[in-house]
Parts: C-alpha cells; structure tokens; sequence
C-alpha cells in the first residue's frame, strides 16, 4: 500500500511536511516521569517515525481507520503489537498502560475537545500532553481569564496541566488541506491535582457558570437556591469568563454547602 485514503467521516487530513511532524514530536519533553507514549490517529505515520527514534519510551498509536491500520503494520512492523486498533474515546487507558504515559498526535478536528476530555478522566497516569489541533481549539485551551474564547475546557484543563500554546500551522501543509489553521500545544501536568475543593462540585459549577455565558453568576447559579446573603457576593456579579481557576476554586468552596 503507497498510500491511505483521506477518510472525511473521520476528519482526517494527513501531515506531509516532514519538518512539522518532527517539531510536533519532539514537544514531549524527555523525562523519568513516563515510560510510555500514545499517538492518537497516526494515520501514515508521519510523525510517528520521529517518536520511534526515542530509546528513553516505548511508543504506541491508536488507530481507528482499518486502513491506516493497514499502511502502518507494513510500513512500521517494529510497532508490534503496539498498535491499538479502535476508537482512542473507548479505549480502557487504564488497562492498556499500567504506569504513566503521554498522549500526542495530529488529532482530528471533529473529536478534539472530547480528546482532551478523556485525558482529563486520566490526568494521575499523564504527565503531559501534546499535539496539533484546530487553531480555535488550542486557543482556548490556553485561553487566560479574560478572553472571550476562555470556556469549560480552559479551566478543568488549567486546573490540572500549565498550558502552552507552541506555534501555528498552515492548512498547506496537510493533504487534503483544511479549511482551518492549527494549532501545537503542549500541556505539563502540576505537582499537585489536589484542587483545595469537591472536585465533582467543581465541575458542575464550571460547567453551570459558562451554560450562559453573558450572564452574570448570580443568573446562572440561580437553580441551586443559594441564599441572598450569599448571592450579593462580589464575585456572583461577574461573568464566568472573568473567573481564573482560583476564583472557581473558591467559589466551589462558597457554593458546595449547598450543593
């Protein structure tokens, strides 16, 4: 096989220029905190071949597309058994990676954010995160309070990984092109994931603050019934995006007795 088939249901759009991939790859920085890496949508490989190169890990792609399954058993017979065939959102990580490991890839635009989603269902056995997604995407995972882009997936990422927006990529680079620009990021787990507060509360109250996001906290946190003595706080007169993790954190903490 010469060649993998760009599948659109799959929102696969192929890295071919070299230099990239290699740049891409190498934002995993060498540590002792892992042993393995996971590329996410290998595709033909492109990348993968620098991530072979490292001798410090082992690496492993998951791969969806039976027939990039294919091109990569002939192409890279040195992954072994290290090709995981199916959808990376089902996969039990858990059960696939006893010890730490990374995740990296050119992910596919159309499950980016449900990607990073499910790192974060496993953020005690992933150090750090890289890879190459829509520009709008990356943007607002690295989104600082204040932004209009700064949403739900900037703050439960933020509160658990240092986010750093690496560099840009133009659609000319893949075949097909895109009609979007991308985005490298790379995230770095904290030393701690303790967050101070009811990490499931946590998540609700995120997730209701941004629900409306024009809206005052005081408009959004109206279902839960706090008290008026409560709710005449500063803080529930801003809106969600003006909240930095800590001031989630804090409200988290304010709003949990009620919950």
């Amino acid at each position: 096989m010469s060649k993998v088939r760009a599948k659109k249901h799959l929102g696969q759009h192929f890295l071919k220029d070299e230099a990239i991939a290699q740049d891409i790859a190498e934002t995993l920085p060498v540590s002792d905190l892992y042993t393995d890496i996971l590329e996410v949508g290998p595709g033909m490989g492109v990348m993968t071949k620098y991530l072979l190169e490292r001798e410090d890990v082992k690496t492993y792609v998951s791969e969806i597309d039976t027939e990039s399954v294919t091109y990569l058993q002939e192409h890279f017979p040195n992954l072994g058994d290290r090709i995981i065939v199916g959808d990376f959102l089902h996969l039990d990580l858990g059960a696939i990676f006893p010890g730490q490991f990374c995740v990296t890839g050119n992910y596919p635009y159309n499950i980016s954010s449900q990607i990073f989603f499910k790192v974060l269902d496993f953020k005690e056995k992933i150090p750090f995160v890289s890879g190459m997604l829509q520009k709008e995407v990356a943007q607002r995972i690295a989104a600082p309070h204040g932004s209009k882009v700064y949403g739900i997936l900037s703050v439960l990422i933020q509160a658990y990984y240092n986010v750093e927006y690496l560099f840009t990529v133009d659609p000319h680079v893949f075949d097909p092109p895109p009609k979007v620009m991308s985005g490298v990021i790379r995230l770095t787990r904290k030393d701690s994931l303790e967050l101070g507060c009811d990490e499931k509360h946590f998540k609700r109250i995120v997730k209701q603050g941004f629900a409306t996001r024009r809206k005052t906290l005081r408009n959004c946190m109206k279902s839960i019934g706090l008290p008026e003595d409560v709710t005449q706080q500063d803080v529930f007169s801003k809106r969600a995006e003006q909240l930095s993790v800590q001031d989630f954190i804090d409200l988290t903490n304010l709003i949990s007795p009620y919950l």
